[in-house]
């Protein structure tokens, strides 16, 4: 069940990212339900599995803003990862980091449907 505790034990920085909704735990929820359908994931997937930096920075870029404002620290830090390496175009393998922000996505998003 979503709730602050469940996302405090997920790891979130739920007092940041109430704040941010003006202490509005319904709409902090709703946002967050909302971007666990991100078609960005996905199209980040295919980006690095193309090796495409150029647009799978733009990608990362947008999810790790979205992340980052929600204060979903767990899957924050992996968006971040790729984007970073993708904003210097540095050629390596980001499989391992995009794997990681999915099963993070996933462990969310069954919080978010008990």
């Amino acid at each position: 069940m979503l709730t602050i505790d469940a996302l405090k034990e997920f790891g979130c920085n739920t007092e940041e990212g109430l704040g941010r909704c003006m202490g509005n735990e319904a709409f902090y929820f709703r946002l967050i339900r909302k971007e666990m359908g991100d078609p960005n994931f996905e199209k980040l997937a295919e980006y690095v599995a193309a090796g495409d930096l150029e647009h799978g920075f733009e990608t990362a870029h947008a999810l790790k803003g979205v992340l980052g404002n929600l204060s979903l620290t767990p899957l924050f830090e992996p968006a971040s990862a790729i984007c970073e390496g993708m904003r210097v175009r540095e050629e390596k393998d980001y499989a391992p980091l995009l794997a990681e922000l999915l099963a993070k996505k996933k462990e969310l998003e069954e919080i978010c449907a008990e």
